[in-house]
Order: structure tokens, then sequence, then C-alpha cells
């Protein structure tokens, strides 16, 4: 039996991860999990963050998966290595893909990072791009709004608007000409961001350089999905199943089947 890759977020932020996986890798099959009943992540401590990241593994661990995907900054940040020590299999984070699009784009030398509040605290994203660029400029804003619109699935609406242009409109004052979307559930809002930001930035979305170093890995050991089959997708939550369905949907469209049990909902709060 194949086995799946396991993509986890803090709600439904991973979407853009998982979307992201199934264009470039059509024949993984992927289970997914988005905590959606104790999303957000952002204000939490690390420690409790840690605490929701290793539950989420250990009910995902029952699908015998062979890599473990964190597509949530907020966690990656906090319990990337955390989780890497529990594991045996590979464990990807979003954080250092992000970071190495962003100094292959960036020709003023200026980085924007857009994130939630754990994220930004943790200077994650400061400490990958400078690890790669030690001289590089980074300008870094938490936005604790945007989480609580995509999980509402408000990802196009005057209130949208306005809430991303008071959190990030001052950034267009600096030189920045890639902005990072430190947060999975961000690209739900890219064509408002881009609005707000303008056509000279650049955003960047950890998803497209997740997925290539997914595929880059599982080539590596040689343990990439084969067949002709397309395979069937299953996706969990821990919240309102409805909401997370209709957002699903609407975010991954037709290039999805869901399985029976798609939409059980596991009881781990």
């Amino acid at each position: 039996m194949q086995q799946p890759i396991a993509i986890l977020d803090s709600g439904v932020g991973g979407l853009t991860v998982a979307k992201e996986v199934m264009r470039q890798l059509p024949l993984e099959k992927i289970i997914y999990f988005g905590d959606t009943g104790r999303t957000p992540y952002g204000p939490r401590s690390s420690e409790e963050v840690v605490r929701f990241t290793r539950e989420i593994v250990d009910y995902l661990i029952q699908f015998n998966p062979k890599m473990i995907v964190i597509a949530c900054n907020t966690a990656t940040a906090a319990g990337l290595e955390d989780i890497r020590s529990r594991v045996e299999i590979p464990v990807v984070g979003v954080i250092n893909p992000g970071a190495r699009a962003a100094i292959g784009l960036t020709t003023t030398g200026y980085v924007g990072v857009i994130g939630t509040e754990g994220t930004i605290k943790s200077g994650a994203y400061e400490q990958a791009l400078r690890k790669l660029v030690p001289q590089i400029q980074v300008i870094s804003e938490a936005c604790p709004r945007f989480v609580p619109l995509v999980e509402k699935g408000n990802f196009r609406s005057p209130e949208t608007y306005e809430t991303v242009r008071s959190s990030i409109g001052h950034l267009r004052h600096f030189p920045i000409d890639t902005l990072i979307l430190g947060c999975t559930h961000y690209p739900f809002l890219t064509e408002t961001i881009s609005e707000v930001m303008g056509q000279s930035v650049t955003l960047i979305s950890s998803a497209d350089e997740t997925a290539r170093e997914i595929r880059m890995i599982l080539q590596g050991k040689n343990n990439l999905a084969s067949g002709q089959h397309l395979p069937m997708h299953q996706f969990y939550c821990s919240g309102d199943h409805q909401l997370f369905r209709s957002i699903t949907k609407q975010w991954l469209g037709r290039q999805i089947q869901f399985s029976p049990v798609v939409w059980q909902i596991p009881t781990i709060c």
C-alpha cells in the first residue's frame, strides 16, 4: 500500500502547501490535519504550540506516513527540531524553503517578512535569511488579524482590504522588493496583499518551495510514488468541519476526491 505524506497545520493555511504538492507530485497521497478547533497558533506560547504539534503528529503516525510536513510557520519555528527528534521519518518545515526563494529573487537586498506573532517573535526567518546572506536587510511585521480572516473564509472584502492595508501598508516606505508570506494562511490573501504592496514587490509563498523540497527528499530516498491512478486524499480537522470542508473545496477545486472518512473529526482537543 502506498505510504502517504502527512501534512499538518494550525487550520486551513496548510492547504496552500497541500495544493502545491498535488500539482508538483500528483501521484502522492496526502493525509491532512488542520487544527481548526485551536487556531490561531500565533498568540500561543511556544510550549503550547509544541504540545499541540506533538499531539497531531501522534495522531498522524497511525497512517504510516513516509514524511511529515509541518505546513505552519509558527509550528515550524517552535517545534520542527522537537518533532524530528521524535520520529524516524523525514520532517519538513516551511521556513527554510521560503527563505531560500527570497534570497534568490531579491535585488535590493531588502526582504520583508509578514507572519504570526509567534513566527515573527521567534526570529526564525531572520536567522534563516542571514544564514544564507549575512548582510541581508530584513523588515518583519506580525499580522495577527490575517489568520482569523482566512479561517472564516473571508479572502476578498472591504474589511479584508482595510485589515491588510492597516497592517502592512507602512512597509511600502522601505526598499523591499521581496515579501515572504511567513504564514501558510497568507496566500489566501495574495490578491489583497499584492494590491496593497504594489506590483514592484514579489510575494514569496513557501508552499512552492516546500513542495520542491519534498520532491528532492523523496527522490533522494527513492521513495516517490508511482502508478497510473490519482490517489484518494484524506482531510481531517478538529473544529467546524462544515466550514473546513467549504474552504477546502473552494481552495483545491476539482483536483481532489474526497474519501468517505474525509470529514471525520479526531477528538484530540
